[in-house]
Protein backbone atom coordinates (compact mmCIF):
# COMPACT_ATOMS: atom_id res chain seq x y z
CA UNK A 1 0.00 0.00 0.00
CA UNK A 2 1.47 3.49 -0.72
CA UNK A 3 2.18 5.73 1.70
CA UNK A 4 -1.13 7.92 1.06
CA UNK A 5 -3.71 7.97 3.80
CA UNK A 6 -7.21 7.74 2.12
CA UNK A 7 -10.38 8.92 3.51
CA UNK A 8 -13.23 7.20 4.23
CA UNK A 9 -16.50 8.92 4.84
CA UNK A 10 -18.67 7.10 6.95
CA UNK A 11 -22.08 7.87 7.89
CA UNK A 12 -24.43 5.79 10.09
CA UNK A 13 -27.65 6.62 12.63
CA UNK A 14 -26.44 3.90 14.85
CA UNK A 15 -23.23 5.61 17.03
CA UNK A 16 -21.86 2.17 18.20
CA UNK A 17 -22.09 0.94 15.04
CA UNK A 18 -20.24 4.24 13.89
CA UNK A 19 -17.84 3.86 16.53
CA UNK A 20 -16.77 0.27 15.34
CA UNK A 21 -16.73 0.62 12.16
CA UNK A 22 -14.56 4.23 12.42
CA UNK A 23 -12.40 2.35 14.61
CA UNK A 24 -11.20 -0.45 12.53
CA UNK A 25 -10.95 1.50 9.66
CA UNK A 26 -8.74 3.79 10.99
CA UNK A 27 -6.77 0.32 12.40
CA UNK A 28 -6.67 -0.61 8.83
CA UNK A 29 -4.55 2.38 8.31
CA UNK A 30 -7.44 5.04 6.59
CA UNK A 31 -8.33 8.52 7.93
CA UNK A 32 -11.89 8.84 8.82
CA UNK A 33 -14.35 11.10 9.04
CA UNK A 34 -17.19 9.61 10.79
CA UNK A 35 -20.89 11.47 10.87
CA UNK A 36 -24.17 10.41 12.31
CA UNK A 37 -26.78 11.60 9.68
CA UNK A 38 -27.59 12.35 5.84
CA UNK A 39 -27.83 15.64 6.55
CA UNK A 40 -23.83 15.44 8.15
CA UNK A 41 -22.16 13.85 5.02
CA UNK A 42 -23.49 16.08 2.58
CA UNK A 43 -21.70 19.03 4.64
CA UNK A 44 -18.99 16.90 4.19
CA UNK A 45 -19.14 16.60 1.10
CA UNK A 46 -20.23 19.92 0.18
CA UNK A 47 -16.55 21.05 1.28
CA UNK A 48 -14.00 17.99 0.86
CA UNK A 49 -13.85 15.04 -2.12
CA UNK A 50 -13.42 11.67 0.53
CA UNK A 51 -11.81 8.65 -1.16
CA UNK A 52 -14.61 6.38 -0.74
CA UNK A 53 -17.87 6.23 1.05
CA UNK A 54 -19.77 3.93 3.25
CA UNK A 55 -23.12 4.69 4.15
CA UNK A 56 -25.94 3.25 6.35
CA UNK A 57 -28.95 3.01 3.84
CA UNK A 58 -31.63 3.95 6.71
CA UNK A 59 -30.81 6.86 8.30
CA UNK A 60 -33.44 10.19 8.50
CA UNK A 61 -35.36 8.48 6.04
CA UNK A 62 -35.70 4.58 4.58
CA UNK A 63 -33.54 5.78 1.40
CA UNK A 64 -30.77 8.01 3.03
CA UNK A 65 -28.06 5.56 1.63
CA UNK A 66 -29.83 5.58 -1.95
CA UNK A 67 -29.81 9.59 -1.63
CA UNK A 68 -26.63 10.15 -0.57
CA UNK A 69 -25.14 7.58 -3.52
CA UNK A 70 -26.91 9.86 -5.91
CA UNK A 71 -25.81 13.33 -4.17
CA UNK A 72 -22.03 12.03 -3.70
CA UNK A 73 -21.96 10.63 -7.40
CA UNK A 74 -23.23 13.85 -9.01
CA UNK A 75 -20.80 15.71 -7.23
CA UNK A 76 -17.39 12.98 -7.40
CA UNK A 77 -18.33 10.68 -10.19
CA UNK A 78 -15.31 8.42 -9.55
CA UNK A 79 -15.52 8.10 -5.63
CA UNK A 80 -16.45 4.90 -5.03
CA UNK A 81 -19.71 4.19 -2.43
CA UNK A 82 -20.50 1.44 -0.13
CA UNK A 83 -23.78 0.94 1.22
CA UNK A 84 -24.08 -1.38 4.69
CA UNK A 85 -27.38 -1.89 6.10
CA UNK A 86 -29.83 -4.72 7.78
CA UNK A 87 -32.70 -3.88 5.96
CA UNK A 88 -32.57 -7.41 4.59
CA UNK A 89 -32.27 -9.09 8.28
CA UNK A 90 -35.00 -6.66 9.68
CA UNK A 91 -37.02 -6.65 6.81
CA UNK A 92 -36.46 -9.59 4.39
CA UNK A 93 -36.20 -6.87 1.60
CA UNK A 94 -33.34 -7.65 -0.59
CA UNK A 95 -31.67 -5.61 -3.54
CA UNK A 96 -28.69 -6.04 -5.61
CA UNK A 97 -26.20 -4.45 -7.74
CA UNK A 98 -26.13 -7.13 -10.35
CA UNK A 99 -28.28 -5.05 -13.22
CA UNK A 100 -27.62 -2.14 -15.07
CA UNK A 101 -30.87 -0.67 -14.37
CA UNK A 102 -30.39 -1.49 -10.23
CA UNK A 103 -26.60 0.22 -10.53
CA UNK A 104 -28.30 3.21 -12.43
CA UNK A 105 -30.71 3.82 -9.74
CA UNK A 106 -28.59 2.85 -6.75
CA UNK A 107 -25.32 4.33 -7.57
CA UNK A 108 -23.72 2.62 -5.20
CA UNK A 109 -20.41 0.57 -5.74
CA UNK A 110 -21.13 -2.13 -3.68
CA UNK A 111 -23.80 -3.35 -1.07
CA UNK A 112 -22.79 -5.15 1.84
CA UNK A 113 -24.95 -6.62 4.62
CA UNK A 114 -24.43 -5.07 8.21
CA UNK A 115 -22.75 -7.34 10.09
CA UNK A 116 -19.51 -7.64 7.54
CA UNK A 117 -15.95 -8.63 9.26
CA UNK A 118 -13.12 -6.06 9.69
CA UNK A 119 -11.44 -7.68 7.26
CA UNK A 120 -14.01 -7.96 4.47
CA UNK A 121 -14.79 -4.45 4.43
CA UNK A 122 -11.14 -3.93 4.53
CA UNK A 123 -10.86 -5.63 1.47
CA UNK A 124 -13.83 -4.72 -0.19
CA UNK A 125 -12.25 -1.22 -0.19
CA UNK A 126 -9.16 -2.05 -0.94
CA UNK A 127 -10.71 -3.61 -4.26
CA UNK A 128 -12.82 -0.42 -4.66
CA UNK A 129 -10.00 2.22 -4.40
CA UNK A 130 -7.37 -0.45 -6.47
CA UNK A 131 -5.20 -0.34 -3.35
Amino acid sequence: MSNKKYTVLVADDDPDYLFQVAYHLRNCGYEVMAVESQAEAEQVFSKMKPDIALFDLMMESDDSGFILSYKLKRLYPDVPVILATAVARETGVTFGLSSEQERDWIRADLYLEKGVRPEQLDQAIKKLLKI
